[in-house]
């Protein structure tokens, strides 16, 4: 029987996509409808799903505001709405009432709140009442951060930017080419023609914002927050609002496609001076060899970490401004280092990494009220759970929940001191406050959103189970089996192998919009969803073995984790067994096409590398390939590692691919370029092996456009049931 799911404020999209009649603005608000086959999770459900942004507590810890993102797939646009709650989750109500999107709500005081609307800075009152434009900048606004005193905000506005890209003469204003004079001319999905400067605006009356501001680069061809996803989280206000915390790399060009050098910068805003809080006063940069990795030059030298070469961003003065905290990797031109927590005693200078320990990542931080502790969030054996160190490096795990914790932020409140969001395999995301205990079993989690628990409630959920595979190396490897809903293991399902993007990226507890093991489940497969070497969660020396051995161990790894499936998981079926991934798993895809030996039935590959060779010079950022890779493909003194690396790309197997293969790809990608999906799928073609290509013209690494979300599953599951269930 057909079910209907009632979507009560999700009908905000319909008003925010579409013609506003009414004079005043105001939304038409109607139920929509979603139809839903049984109780199968489908392609439209999940895009009718809300989607919770960001979210913040007031500042006595009564009330969150939080923004949340609705999809209309017939209008092809989202709606972001804010929304009003008391800290326990009660008293919802609305506070967007038009169709204009509503944004980066951050509290003022117990009783205001500002926002972003229309590229403006806007206030308005805790009930969404006495709504006020406080900045009048032609809608410039991508970012802001009140000073703790409220007399001065940080405004993030575009400037032009012709470093790499060549301004076009003024009497051609119709052309439409671009003289390229330096790399880093592309980054993610654009041109890079304008970059993001911070600037410090004085506050008046009523938060009224001055028209004219101070760039605090000034002059610098430099990008703050850094692309191709930092936002107002790298700059952060000393508790006595006289100086700024930014994150910045200070490169271009050539240099800053081959470094990951991003240091801690400290701004008076009285002076206008900056300081340079991770190198040294006249600190000289080693020379780089930009076409071999930097793992062996001097850059990353024992002698030259302590001057913090790699990543530092995200800082976070201390509630008693003693202390700045910030995220840091040690070593130059390796993106996916051990992101480590880093503390500044600003009164004597001593930096201490608090986090040694804890042999991962940090992703996200916050203080307590009286500075002793951090509690932070980092992925170990495939969950992303809260911790707490003190300032001596002693870490308390405080949760262990088969979920994701996703960011996090301190509340004033005795009961409820963190608010966080939690995501997982059958869950998306939702808000929670949490009390942190002493350890695991004395924390305190209470949910206090339940944003699609009208579509849920009508969805037969899977079973998610833990299996510790032993790998060809004699370690055991952690491997999440997804069980369909409704699952009987006296059946044979269809078995889909996951293969992981990253290359170092987490096979932890995600919500995804496009590889979401609800959907995969409730269409009828089993999912084998394994932690391969090179990911995080197991330590360094797992997550760095994949670097240099793309094609070696890790690969070794799939086969082990579905053949292990096939052997000792009797619901599995052998003979219908598939085999999808997107970028490194896109390109882990492509390799196992010619060298899977018959195991599967057919493949699905998302913006993966093809052509290793091609990639080392399209991709924009170069450290990237030069860390994985070791070497340009053309330096006669290669090292064993890049030899491998070139002589097993997917490009030259070619020859041995007798399967099945889709292929997708954006041509908005140019982290790897829409020709490898393209090369692929020509290559099969023309082997006169089955295959499809599935391009999108204006989509970049992800799909994000409802239409071809929409797209893109529908496709993705027609051709796994053409070859896996007839």
């Amino acid at each position: 029987m057909n079910k209907i799911a009632t979507l009560s404020a999700a009908a905000l999209l319909l008003a925010a996509c579409g013609t506003n009649e009414q004079a005043n603005n105001e939304v038409n608000i109607e139920k929509q409808t979603i139809t839903l086959q049984d109780d199968t999770m489908t392609p439209e459900a999940l895009w009718a799903m809300a989607r919770i942004g960001g979210y913040q507590a007031s500042p006595d810890g009564q009330h969150v505001v939080y923004q949340v993102g609705y999809y209309s797939v017939k209008e092809n646009k989202s709606h972001q709405v804010l929304r009003m709650m008391d800290i326990d989750g009660s008293n919802i109500t609305q506070l967007t009432t038009d169709a204009d999107n509503e944004t980066d709500a951050t509290w003022i005081d117990d009783q205001t709140v500002a926002f972003l609307k229309g590229g403006e800075v806007w206030k308005m009152n805790l009930d969404g009442t006495n709504r006020q434009q406080l900045t009048q900048t032609e809608g410039k606004v991508e970012g802001f951060k009140f000073s703790p005193d409220l007399k001065q905000v940080i405004l993030l506005q575009s400037i032009p930017f012709h470093e790499s890209i060549k301004q076009n003469p003024e009497d051609l204003p119709k052309a439409t080419g671009r003289l390229v004079t330096d790399l880093m001319y592309r980054h993610w999905d654009h041109y890079v023609e304008s970059i993001q400067h911070p600037f410090v605006f004085s506050v008046g009356d009523g938060l009224v914002v001055d028209k004219e501001g101070t760039d605090i680069l000034e002059g610098e061809p430099y990008e703050c927050p850094m692309e191709p996803f930092g936002g107002i989280e790298q700059l952060d206000w000393s508790r006595d609002s006289k100086q700024i915390a930014y994150t910045c790399r200070k490169k271009t060009g050539l240099a800053y496609s081959i470094s990951t050098d991003s240091d801690i910068y400290l701004y008076d805003v009285a002076t206008g001076q900056t300081k340079n809080l991770c190198k040294p006063e006249g600190y000289t940069e080693p020379d780089i060899n930009p076409t071999k990795t930097m793992k062996a030059q001097s850059m990353n030298a024992a002698d030259n970490l302590k001057n913090l070469p790699g990543y530092d961003q995200n800082p976070k003065f201390s509630p008693d401004g003693r202390y700045l905290a910030w995220l840091s990797m040690a070593r130059n031109g390796y993106e996916a280092d051990r992101q480590r927590l880093c503390c500044l005693d600003l009164q004597t200078g001593e930096k201490t990494f608090l986090t040694e320990s804890f042999d991962s990542n940090v992703d996200d931080f916050c203080w307590t009220a009286d500075a002793a502790r951090i509690y932070y969030i980092g992925v170990w054996h495939g969950t992303e759970n809260l911790y707490a160190t003190n300032l001596q490096g002693q870490v308390t795990q405080l949760t262990n929940d088969w979920a994701d914790w996703g960011s996090l932020q301190t509340v004033n409140s005795q009961t409820a001191p963190l608010l966080m969001e939690r995501h997982s395999y059958t869950m998306p995301a939702d808000l929670y406050t949490v009390a942190p205990g002493d350890s695991i079993g004395n924390t305190q989690i209470a949910q206090i959103t339940n944003e699609n628990k009208d579509i849920l409630d009508q969805l037969g959920k899977p079973t998610v189970e833990q299996r510790w595979v032993k790998t060809t190396d004699g370690k055991q490897m952690l491997t999440w089996i997804v069980l369909p809903p409704h699952f009987d293991a006296n059946k044979k399902y269809p078995t889909l192998l996951f293969c992981e993007g990253g290359p170092q990226s987490p096979v932890s507890q995600f919500w995804s919009y496009r590889w979401n093991f609800f959907i995969m489940a409730s269409q009828g497969y089993v999912i084998v969803a394994p932690n391969r070497h090179g990911l995080p969660g197991f330590g360094q020396e797992w997550l760095e073995e994949v670097s240099g051995d793309w094609t070696g161990q890790c690969m070794k790894d799939y086969l082990a984790a579905i053949d292990d499936a096939t052997q000792n998981l009797p619901y599995v079926d052998k003979d219908r067994l598939g085999c999808v991934g997107a970028s490194f798993g896109g390109f882990s895809v492509y390799y196992l096409a010619g060298h899977h030996e018959g195991r599967f039935k057919c493949f699905i590959a998302h913006d993966g590398a093809f052509n290793l060779e091609a990639m080392y010079t399209e991709t924009e950022e170069n450290w990237f390939s030069n860390w994985e890779y070791d070497d340009a493909f053309w330096n006669p003194d290669q090292t064993a590692n890049a030899r491998k690396t070139y002589q097993n790309s997917p490009h030259r197997f070619v020859d041995k691919w007798d399967t099945p293969i889709l292929c997708i790809h954006g041509e908005k990608d140019y982290r790897i370029n829409a020709t490898q999906g393209m090369s692929a799928f020509n290559a099969a073609r023309m082997r006169g092996i089955e295959a499809e290509l599935l391009i999108f013209p204006d989509e970049n690494h992800w799909v994000l456009k409802p239409q071809n979300g929409i797209l893109w599953q529908r496709t993705y599951f027609d051709w796994l049931a053409r070859w896996l269930k007839q």
